[in-house]
């Protein structure tokens, strides 16, 4: 597949998910009856515009984000159907309808894969591989209910607890002949790719069960806190230090791996953007200046003390905030690129 393709193919899923996160502020903003002056697809220089009634629609050059300007938001307005003016309810459905928007579109996507399956993985031990070091510590129908003390429902929680864990010492608690047991300090060691960068020897695998209705719907409920989770965790450690910022990777880099797995075949390709999208709905809501759960906080506020902050201090935060944000954004958009080369 051509790279030009590929690119094309990152800016189109990039675009869709940003639409699908704006389209539930407009849709909230219209049913509650807020003044929507402009719904915007991209940053920066406008493509293309049209509008029709109150709202102008725009196409804008870099499709790395977007927008719903609705009146009052950043300001005080006389206007009754300002932001600023509905009811505090729906101003807060409205600022956290884009990430539940993209949410949705994430479970959907998971529901198609699981759907797609004839088997769904547990979290029991059903192999190893050969010379598997683990075995020495873990035995073949052991089910998994915690690594390093965070508790497993998925398959997917195993891998990303094991993929999060630093020196390859890991400890185990499995349910054993029916009795909990505490497997600490297993060594399952560390490989060092050409990059430098370390991964961990998971050399063992895990049963299949036969996919029922009802079954595939909680895996798939599943599936989807167990992501939701691995953002805040992984949030977490990037503050602490645990990951550093080398390690993420911005829109250059997601858009090379979403151009990767096009050409994987389809449930590859469903299993990135589901991942991506769950992403940008759980990273939204995050309580940061700039972001929707940094406007959440603020509605918050106005919640329990009766009283708005001044839009004008509201607007400070926000601002500085967008601008630590485009900051973190040039450097993993650096570190992207250094690791293209």
């Amino acid at each position: 597949m051509s790279v030009v393709f590929q690119i094309i193919i990152a800016i189109l899923v990039f675009g869709s998910l940003v639409f699908v996160h704006e389209l539930g502020h407009f849709t909230i903003g219209k049913l509650s009856g807020m003044r929507v002056n402009e719904f915007a697809v991209g940053m920066g220089p406008v493509l293309w515009s049209m509008k029709k009634g109150e709202t102008r629609y725009a196409l804008r050059l870099f499709p790395i984000g977007g927008f719903v300007s609705v009146e009052g938001e950043d300001e005080n307005s006389i206007d009754p159907r300002a932001f600023c003016n509905v009811q505090l309810g729906k101003r807060i459905l409205f600022v956290c309808a884009g990430a539940l928007m993209n949410l949705v579109l994430g479970f959907l996507l998971l529901s198609i894969l699981v759907g797609m399956r004839s088997s769904l993985p547990t979290t029991v031990i059903g192999g190893f591989a050969e010379n598997a070091r683990s075995s020495q510590w873990l035995q073949v129908g052991d089910k998994i209910t915690a690594v390093n003390g965070s508790r497993v429902f998925t398959s997917n929680d195993i891998s990303f607890a094991l993929v999060s864990d630093r020196d390859g010492i890991v400890d185990f608690t499995v349910v054993r002949d029916g009795k909990t047991l505490e497997v600490p300090k297993v060594d399952l060691g560390m490989q060092t790719l050409e990059d430098n960068t370390r991964l961990i020897n998971l050399d063992f695998g895990v049963q299949s069960q036969p996919k029922t209705f009802l079954g595939g719907i909680k895996y798939t409920v599943l599936w989807m806190l167990s992501i939701v989770k691995q953002v805040w965790v992984s949030f977490g450690q990037l503050i602490t230090g645990n990951f550093s910022l080398s390690e993420l990777s911005g829109p250059v880099g997601v858009s090379a791996v979403i151009g990767q797995a096009s050409s994987a075949g389809l449930k590859t390709f469903l299993l990135l953007v589901s991942f991506i999208t769950i992403n940008i709905g759980v990273f939204n809501l995050l309580p940061l200046p700039a972001l929707d759960g940094g406007r959440l906080v603020f509605l918050l506020i106005e919640l329990v003390f009766r009283r708005p902050v001044s839009p004008k201090y509201e607007g400070f935060v926000h601002a500085a905030g967008f601008i630590l944000l485009m900051g973190l954004m040039v450097v993993v958009t650096f570190n992207d690129i250094m690791r293209l080369f």
